[in-house]
């Protein structure tokens, strides 16, 4: 086959999906405060990867390779701070209520997961603004909050911190969704 520029323009008919067309959300059952401000504070994410183990059996020399479990990697996103520090108290009392910092134990009232465990979206956009599909993150929570890096160097900066996440499975909810995360 012989290259064509017109074969890449007529594959790429919408024009290609652009990364920067998202919004998350995540639902703190710790503090809902900054809930409401996620979606504009949250710069950067992911889609998420899902990752199939391998299982190796020897066989005569040979290895025979069949599909093993499913694994979920870590989710993270980048928050703008404001003043407020709304999201980021938020995520901390999530956390800490999850472990104390002091007493070493889990404040939410009894020791369930499904107490601390929540849902998180993001939802990539079309250029008409329209949304193309949403990921639905089930039984997440905060693992790592990030530091904040303070500089008297730092101008025309606004601060930012990551959020790690983990959670149970991810499914496709909204969009064109096809089989991809369902049952």
């Amino acid at each position: 086959m012989a290259f064509n520029v017109n074969e890449i323009r007529a594959q790429l008919a919408l024009g290609g999906a652009r990364n920067s067309l998202f919004q998350v959300t995540i639902q703190n059952p710790a503090n809902s405060a900054g809930d409401v401000k996620v979606p504009f504070m949250v710069q950067a994410a992911q889609i998420p990867q899902s990752t199939l183990g391998l299982i190796e059996v020897p066989y005569f020399g040979r290895k025979v390779r069949l599909a093993g479990d499913r694994v979920f990697g870590d989710w993270t996103v980048t928050v703008i701070n404001d003043e407020d520090f709304l999201i980021r108290n938020a995520m901390e009392e999530w956390s800490n209520n999850i472990n104390t910092h002091q007493g070493n134990i889990r404040s939410f009232g009894a020791a369930s997961p499904s107490l601390y465990k929540a849902q998180a979206q993001v939802t990539q956009f079309a250029k008409t603004g329209a949304p193309i599909r949403t990921y639905t993150f089930n039984g997440i929570f905060p693992t790592d909050i990030s530091p904040i890096e303070l500089d008297w160097n730092a101008t025309d900066q606004i601060e930012q911190f990551t959020v790690t996440f983990q959670f149970d499975w991810w499914e496709v909810t909204g969009g064109i969704t096809g089989n991809a995360g369902g049952s």
